[in-house]
């Protein structure tokens, strides 16, 4: 075992994520998995997953194929719902508001909405997988934002719709911190592509919100409700391949989770992550980042209509800002991967932010694609947060303690953005004030996102403290 121990250090998140072999010693790779077996059983897999769930990690032949392909659809279903909660909003807020009577600030506690319920909701589901399995509870996440997306456009007032939104928003949540852990446990040896290709679909759906609410809106009518409703189907349909996990109908971990070989224990994987300095790190990264993105997706298509472009071409332009990062969300994810430090792709990310909002600011309707198409770039920074999310931490339980931390910690760090955003442009009477401290919000977000890309994970760091 302390040649398990010894070997164990070795293993970097870069290899882990290439499939690669982690050590030159076979024979003590040989030892490690022997002690593992008997320690653990065949069936425990990092704590999240353990021995009580045969029937998924015993799977050979046609069911393991079978396996794996409805956890790929499911994966790239629930990402194509992860966005159109928001995105389907932007290009009818003006709409919304009018509606049911809201005003500029009320819009922009609106668009913190979903940093808020990501922050709070987001946290609990470790803890949930353990007790009912990643799956089960990304099926009860989607069928959340189906029960929301469905409700919130009828309820009249801007308290219900408030709630409505947060409901569907919890489900979000939840799954937003499990996709990665879904991904190390069931794919350890394609990390970068499994994550390029939820990303990459996660994209594509808040493209397609984005592009197509406000067409949609006038085929059925003009009523924003039924614009906003539509999105709700696309969730239903989301819950479909994770139904035979949650058929299954047992815990995904035994109450007598034993320790692994050399590790924590299931119930306690990773102690005190906030201990970390990555973690700590990649938390504010994946703050700031969100700070930018949710202010891209719930201001963008005003600050177009503002400079005199129509609603339509306004909500084309945010779709065409998402679309960019559809085939790019699958590629950096997989270079990141390869790369032992993803500090530099930070900063080429933050760069293309910056040529954006001088856009925006200096010339919004003659440059108004090429902004369009440059932010998308900047956009990416988001994959590329999940990707180093699996990247610093060594076993799917501690992707699931990192991911709950980071995400939990960077949506609340980005609440307060978009209200800000959303006061300065009430106040300020224009988008000057606001697209200023916009791109001054890269400055940060460069620097730690830099830090977090380094090749480490938090298990070792909290090992030596």
């Amino acid at each position: 075992m302390e040649a398990s121990r010894h070997s164990m250090s070795n293993i970097t998140p870069h290899s882990v994520a290439e499939g690669r072999p982690q050590t030159s010693h076979h024979s003590t790779m040989l030892v490690m998995r022997s002690d593992e077996e008997q320690v653990r059983g065949p069936g425990d897999r990092d704590g999240i997953d353990t021995s009580t769930n045969l029937s998924e990690d015993r799977v050979t032949g046609r069911s393991g194929r079978w396996r794996d392909q409805l956890l790929v659809a499911g994966l790239v279903l629930t990402a194509c719902n992860l966005r159109p909660a928001v995105t389907s909003l932007g290009p009818l807020l003006e709409e919304v508001r009018h509606g049911l009577h809201m005003g500029a600030a009320v819009a922009g506690v609106l668009t913190s909405v979903p940093a808020l319920c990501f922050s709070v909701f987001g946290v609990a589901a470790p803890r949930l997988a353990r007790r009912l399995g990643p799956a089960r509870v990304v099926a009860l996440g989607m069928a959340a934002v189906a029960l929301g997306l469905l409700v919130r456009p009828w309820v009249g007032s801007v308290p219900g719709f408030l709630t409505a939104s947060a409901l569907a928003l919890m489900g979000i949540a939840l799954s937003n911190v499990l996709m990665p852990v879904v991904v190390k446990r069931y794919f350890p040896d394609r990390v970068g592509a499994m994550t390029g290709l939820y990303s990459m679909a996660l994209s594509l759906g808040t493209a397609v919100a984005a592009g197509v609410t406000v067409p949609v809106t006038s085929a059925l009518g003009g009523d924003w409700r039924l614009g906003l409703a539509v999105w709700g189907a696309l969730a239903v349909v989301a819950v479909l391949p994770w139904l035979p996990f949650v058929r299954k109908g047992e815990p995904a971990t035994s109450s007598g989770a034993v320790r692994s070989a050399g590790g924590p224990t299931a119930d306690h994987p990773v102690p005190r992550v906030s201990r970390s300095r990555t973690a700590w790190a990649l938390a504010v990264f994946m703050g700031l980042q969100s700070t930018g993105a949710y202010i891209t997706m719930g201001w963008l298509p005003q600050i177009y209509r503002d400079a005199g472009l129509p609603a339509g071409t306004a909500g084309l332009l945010l779709a065409v800002t998402m679309a960019v990062g559809v085939p790019l969300a699958f590629a950096i994810p997989r270079m990141a991967a390869r790369r032992p430090h993803q500090g530099p792709v930070v900063l080429v990310l933050g760069v293309a932010g910056l040529v954006g909002y001088a856009g925006l600011y200096f010339a919004p309707v003659g440059g108004a694609w090429a902004w369009a198409l440059i932010l998308g770039v900047a956009n990416c920074t988001f994959p590329l947060a999940l990707t180093m999310v699996s990247l610093r931490a060594r076993t799917s339980t501690g992707v699931a303690q990192l991911s709950a931390f980071a995400q939990s910690v960077g949506y609340l760090l980005a609440i307060p953005g978009p209200i800000l955003i959303g006061t300065l442009y009430a106040h300020s009477g224009g988008w000057g004030l606001p697209i200023a401290v916009m791109s001054a919000l890269l400055v940060p977000q460069m620097a730690v996102g830099y830090a977090a890309g380094r090749d480490r994970v938090v298990e070792d760091e909290l090992a030596h403290r």
